[in-house]
Order: C-alpha cells, then structure tokens, then sequence
C-alpha cells in the first residue's frame, strides 16, 4: 500500500481525500471487512451500531462467497477501506461502482460503531463522494431497506433525496441475511455530486 505522505487525491491505489486516507481493499483486507459489515449491520450489545438491522433482518450482512462473487461480477467497482494510519485498524469501508453516464453506485458504508458518534460516518461519505467526482462521477445513488427510517433520514441530512424508484428485496436468498418481515424492499437515494 502506498505511504499517506506519497498520496494524493488523484492517485491510486490511495487517494487522500479531504485528510481522509482510501485504499482499495485486497484479499488479506477481506475478513477484516466482512467482521466489520457484519458488526456495524447486524451487531448485538453495548458495542452495536445506531443504524443496526435488529427487528428487521438476522445472520450475517455479508461473508466471503458473497464478497468474492460481487467483486468478480463487477470488476471496475472499488472496495475502500480507511485505516487508522497506514496500516492501523480498520475504521470504515465502502463501495463505489461506476455506472453509466457518471452514475455511480454506493453501498456497504460502514464504520466502527465505537467510533460512530466522531462523524466518521459523515467524513467516510464525503470522501468517497470525491472520490468518485474525481473519477467521473455526477451523481451517486444507493439503496436502503425501506424499514430503515432513521438511516434514510440521516443521509437526507447529507443531501440524498428519495427517488420514487424501489428494488425487491431477494427474499429467499439467505446470503443476506433471513428477513424477519415479509415487507421490504429496498427505497432508491440520489444525489448530485
């Protein structure tokens, strides 16, 4: 991995955006990563998240077949990791996919729950909105678990609007997790960048 001080926002494989440092993620990264996402999403106890799925879905977020079988089937996406420091503690993630007409996808935005109420949730979000920008990008779109009310309006709070566009949940494919209701889907955010 490139050192913090031979970085910079137009470099890759880092980019230090806005004194945030992103690295692609690579294999010895992946458990690392899927501990975290299961954490944040799934978590239980003192430590979990504010944003956590309970009530809603159970299991694992994510595991390595799954990771393994999104990074093959969409080879230009980029799976970010922020470390504190070079080769710190993971502290967050997230995944940006390049689409058509500098549209670009967002998903897995994950940090520490422990380290939730230091807005790094907010510093994570900006700077892979740069990232992307960087690279090409208008507009960034994700999608949320209707449920999610409190997740959706944090990222209104940022600037993503509800589009009138949902998604069906994959009920059935226990990969993501087993749904503990029968009445969701997925709502469709944008914002322009």
């Amino acid at each position: 991995m490139a050192q913090s001080g031979s970085c910079s926002p137009n470099s890759f494989p880092c980019a230090r955006i806005g004194g945030m440092l992103l690295n692609p993620a690579v294999e010895a990264d992946h458990a690392e990563i899927i501990a975290l996402v299961n954490l944040a999403f799934r978590g239980t106890g003192p430590s979990a998240s504010w944003n956590l799925e309970a009530g809603v879905l159970e299991g694992s977020r994510l595991d390595k077949s799954l990771l393994r079988e999104e990074l093959t089937a969409k080879p230009a996406s980029f799976l970010l990791t922020h470390r504190d420091g070079v080769n710190g503690i993971l502290l967050g993630t997230v995944w940006l996919e390049p689409g058509e007409n500098g549209v670009w996808g967002l998903g897995l935005l994950t940090v520490r729950p422990d380290l939730q109420n230091r807005h790094l949730g907010r510093a994570l979000l900006a700077a892979s909105e740069d990232f992307a920008r960087e690279r090409g990008a208008r507009r960034i779109t994700m999608t949320v678990l209707n449920v999610r009310e409190t997740l959706i309006a944090w990222y209104e709070r940022r600037g993503y609007t509800l589009t009138n566009e949902t998604r069906p949940f994959p009920y059935g494919d226990e990969r993501y997790g087993r749904p503990l209701r029968d009445d969701l889907h997925f709502v469709v955010l944008e914002k322009d960048i």
